[in-house]
């Protein structure tokens, strides 16, 4: 076996200096023998089999299943990441309007705590009774939309479940005030923890 091998070893290393050869004759303009032609025809025949290209092909298939799962992944985080700063976004803008009507610059009735009628009043801003030609506060530049809702034809502050005081956190209902929002979202995020209870 090892004597066979040895065979081809030579038989292989002689072909490759014959090709060595005929290329460094090509290069300095002897192209004019049988055998600088015949290494040229060779030269020009050379190409891809069907088998390489098949294996080529479906490693590439391969690198694409691949990555198709990796780009949900990253496209599902960007929404996550969206919906945890929406949510701070809001929850901030709830509590300055807590804090504006403690301070007696909100008008509330006596039977209210505090917190915002209604979510738009946050964006709209609502009249600074302390203030003698009655500006508004304004808590939020814009309300953002919950990012895992799917219609874009929906009002912002309708892409957010609302939960008022009265209302305990573990069964969130709508009241005369907005105390809290939570995504309407029953998907798991990648922490397994469901949006809605975010």
């Amino acid at each position: 076996m090892a004597r066979l091998f040895c065979s081809i070893a030579r038989r292989e290393n002689r072909r490759i200096a014959k090709l060595c050869n005929c290329f460094r004759n090509a290069a300095i303009g002897q192209n004019s023998t049988p055998e600088n032609r015949k290494c040229g025809r060779a030269k020009y025949s050379c190409g891809f089999t069907l088998i390489e290209l098949m294996i080529v092909v479906a490693i590439m298939a391969i690198l694409a299943s691949a990555a198709m799962p990796l780009q949900e992944m990253m496209v599902k985080r960007e929404k996550e990441q969206a919906l945890r700063t929406a949510l701070r976004q809001i929850r901030t803008a709830i509590d300055a309007y807590k804090l504006a009507a403690d301070e007696g610059r909100v008008e509330k009735k006596a039977d209210e705590i505090g917190y915002p009628r209604k979510l738009e009043d946050l964006e709209a801003g609502v009249v600074d009774i302390k203030v003698p030609d009655k500006k508004k506060i304004f808590f939020m530049r814009r309300l953002p939309r919950d990012p895992m809702f799917t219609d874009p034809e929906v009002p912002a502050a309708e892409t957010w479940g609302k939960r008022s005081y009265e209302s305990p956190p573990d069964n969130p209902e709508e009241g005369d005030d907005v105390f809290d929002v939570y995504s309407m979202s029953e998907q798991k995020g990648l922490n397994g923890i469901p949006y809605n209870q975010w």
